[in-house]
């Protein structure tokens, strides 16, 4: 699946939203969809989109199979996302991922807690069976996050963007001792370099300003 940027995700991730939350109200028309991307509350981080980036999120989406123009009938368009069609998602399954679209990364007691609004889960099992079958899928739509240190559990991220940034930083090969000298070195280097340029374009410009200042007794 093609990754989506920023804009495309919070769009996903409200059309998923309000379908649960406000079905009377769904699909969503363009100013309903910007005002629900740019809401304050259950959004991290806040955004300030304008209509214009909602459109052109939308119509990435559409390319990539995730959201449509709505069929129903009516003189506004309006908006829903495909991924009922697309993956055969339950609510719970839904709730879930827009959550992690929504807020980014949080642990399963985090996600029961939030996505409540959206759909009922008896327990925090239920919820782990809900991410299992989102991290089972190919390619997989959820990630489980090493845990951090302090922190008793893990965190789940979408992978609708790619691999979260903690994991690539976690799972990067650490560089061996002696290339971390000689990054240190080419780095003293690169200043040397960098500070002799400069001595020579001084010395350059103060020639220059000598030589005018002979000409002028010439």
């Amino acid at each position: 699946m093609e990754l989506l940027n920023d804009v495309e995700v919070r769009v996903l991730g409200c059309l998923i939203e309000k379908e649960l939350t406000t079905p009377e109200y769904y699909p969503l028309t363009l100013n309903a969809l910007t005002n629900a991307c740019n809401q304050k509350s259950n959004r991290d981080p806040v955004l300030s989109l304008a209509e214009a980036d909602v459109v052109r999120a939308l119509d990435r989406l559409k390319f990539k199979g995730l959201a449509r123009l709505s069929a129903e009938g009516g003189r506004v368009p309006k908006y829903c996302h495909s991924l009922t069609e697309k993956f055969r998602f339950a609510p719970p399954e839904l709730a879930v991922l827009a959550e992690l679209l929504l807020r980014g990364p949080q642990t399963v007691g985090e996600l029961r807690g939030r996505a409540e609004r959206m759909a009922s889960f008896d327990d925090l099992t239920a919820v782990e069976q809900v991410l299992e079958v989102l991290m089972e899928l190919n390619p997989p739509l959820v990630t489980r996050l090493p845990r951090q240190p302090g922190r008793k559990e893990s965190r789940y991220a979408h992978l609708l963007a790619g691999e979260p940034q903690q994991l690539a930083e976690e799972t990067a090969p650490q560089p061996e001792a002696a290339r971390l000298r000689v990054m240190a070195e080419d780095e003293r280097i690169g200043k040397l370099e960098g500070e002799v340029a400069e001595l020579r374009n001084e010395i350059a410009e103060l020639r220059r300003m000598m030589a005018d200042f002979k000409a002028q007794f010439e």
